[in-house]
């Protein structure tokens, strides 16, 4: 049993929001509900982020800190600081560097699921990232807020 089936609502959308602030997702997702089980659930959302709109997946990477700095907030927020806990053990000069240049090229934030991940290796995704086309970048950042949210969705679930 999940236990998303068994929040209210309101405190659910509350939950789902953290994971995925895409309005169109959570709405979407939340109106599935029951799930049979956390496999089904990651399953559907993995389907409903393949079809987002390019806007609503451009809502949804507006929750999201650069990496680097240290998110503000709410639940999202929190785990943002963990996520990212790693890269915040390194120097942050060249990141906030790296980071620059990806948003002049792309107009976004850079999205990468951190989890473990070093900020070198973080530093490096980034810089090759950067030679990626727009519609190359555009598909590489939908695959890494699907694994954001499928490790979100586990902590609710």
């Amino acid at each position: 049993m999940v236990a998303l089936n068994e929040l209210p609502a309101d405190e659910a959308e509350r939950r789902l929001s953290a994971c995925c602030a895409s309005p169109e997702w959570v709405r979407t997702v939340l109106s599935r509900r029951p799930y049979a089980s956390l496999d089904e659930l990651v399953g559907y959302s993995d389907k409903v982020i393949a079809g987002l709109s390019w806007p609503e997946i451009e809502r949804a990477l507006a929750a999201h800190p650069r990496i680097g700095e240290r998110a503000t907030g709410g639940m999202e927020a929190k785990w943002s600081r963990e996520e990212q806990s790693a890269a915040a053990t390194d120097d942050a000069t060249e990141l906030v560097e790296a980071n620059a240049a990806y948003e002049k090229r792309f107009d976004r934030v850079f999205l990468i699921c951190a989890t473990g991940l070093s900020a070198s290796q973080i530093l490096a995704a980034l810089r090759a990232r950067l030679a990626n086309d727009d519609a190359t970048e555009a598909a590489v950042t939908r695959e890494e807020l699907t694994k954001i949210v499928r490790l979100r969705l586990a902590r609710i679930a």
